[in-house]
């Protein structure tokens, strides 16, 4: 291992500042920042011991190094297991023990599919679906009529959720579930032909996210439901947190005020929107001391919390019946 891989990014006086992304970053360069980072995700199987975007943008440590190691983040690893995460936020310890191997990785903010009251024959899209979580989730509360459809941009997420489909068939004895590779912003699913679409701690990485309500609305059948789980903002965070790119691909810098995405919804023709503001989530992580946490916490004005900031968010909405319905 190199002594490189070693050196750690956060010095005895506290975490080293926000590593910025540039003020000219297009929509492209952040969604390939984003893309890169969950990849590494998809290859380290969770959160925990992945160097982050920002580390592998600016040298920060040894990258193949750390990889080798099972080194953690730019501020030490993480210390919540994905199944700890997932129960956090919601999830059954039976459901988890069902799922294939490898299939949690850790990366929900709350429970889509528990508040989606999935029924047999229903047609479910999960709007980046990582590995498969809560497409293996779905699949056997709608059935062999029923269809789940997982869509993500980065191929190493869609291939580690394909190996699990032998096991989930062989688990379930069904054989409807399937994942796509597409942008949540260009969705791979033809007009109203989904009666859910489900995501889970996805749309606050989107750059243009009143352009994925839009095609949510596009996809769903008339009386079609969104059940989402995000983080949003109660206000906005400081410029230093905004621009940090491990901010970014840690689920927080790209979220939107929660006003924002109610006027975002409603834009796109959706109506009877509930948004359910949970801050257990948020209290989880800085309870657990997540690195990347305790440095958004640092650049923060004296005497705010995160929790002041960054909310887990439960999203409702339906596409009407009719026009005007």
């Amino acid at each position: 291992m190199s002594s490189e891989a070693n050196r750690p990014c956060c010095e005895p006086g506290g975490c080293a500042p926000p590593a910025a992304a540039p003020t000219t970053t297009t929509n492209h360069e952040l969604r390939e920042r984003v893309r890169a980072g969950y990849a590494e995700i998809a290859r380290q199987g969770q959160w925990s011991g992945v160097r982050p975007a920002s580390a592998l943008a600016t040298g920060c440590g040894d990258a193949p190094a750390a990889e080798a190691a099972g080194g953690g983040g730019c501020c030490g690893p993480v210390s919540l297991s994905p199944e700890q995460v997932a129960t956090a936020v919601g999830y059954a310890t039976t459901d988890l023990a069902a799922l294939p191997e490898g299939a949690n990785l850790g990366l929900s903010c709350g429970n889509p599919t528990a508040l989606a009251n999935l029924a047999p024959g229903e047609v479910v899209l999960d709007l980046g679906s990582g590995g498969g979580l809560d497409c293996f989730l779905a699949g056997p509360r709608v059935g062999a009529r029923g269809r789940a459809i997982g869509v993500d941009m980065t191929p190493e997420m869609l291939a580690r959720a394909r190996q699990s489909l032998p096991k989930y068939r062989e688990r379930s004895g069904l054989d409807n579930v399937e994942f796509r590779l597409g942008e949540i912003e260009h969705l791979p699913v033809a007009d109203a032909s989904v009666d859910v679409v489900l995501s889970n701690c996805v749309l606050n990485l989107s750059p243009d996210k009143p352009q994925v309500w839009r095609e949510i609305a596009r996809v769903l059948k008339p009386g079609g439901r969104v059940a989402v789980s995000d983080l949003a903002l109660l206000q906005p965070l400081p410029d230093g947190v905004r621009e940090d790119l491990e901010a970014l691909v840690g689920c927080i810098a790209g979220a939107a005020l929660v006003a924002d995405v109610r006027a975002a919804i409603a834009a796109a023709g959706l109506v009877d929107a509930t948004l359910t503001v949970k801050p257990d989530y948020v209290r989880a992580m800085t309870d657990w001391a997540d690195p990347l946490y305790q440095r958004v916490a640092a650049a923060l004005p004296a005497g705010r919390t995160v929790a002041d900031y960054v909310v887990s968010l439960d999203i409702a909405a339906r596409r009407p019946t009719q026009s005007g319905a």
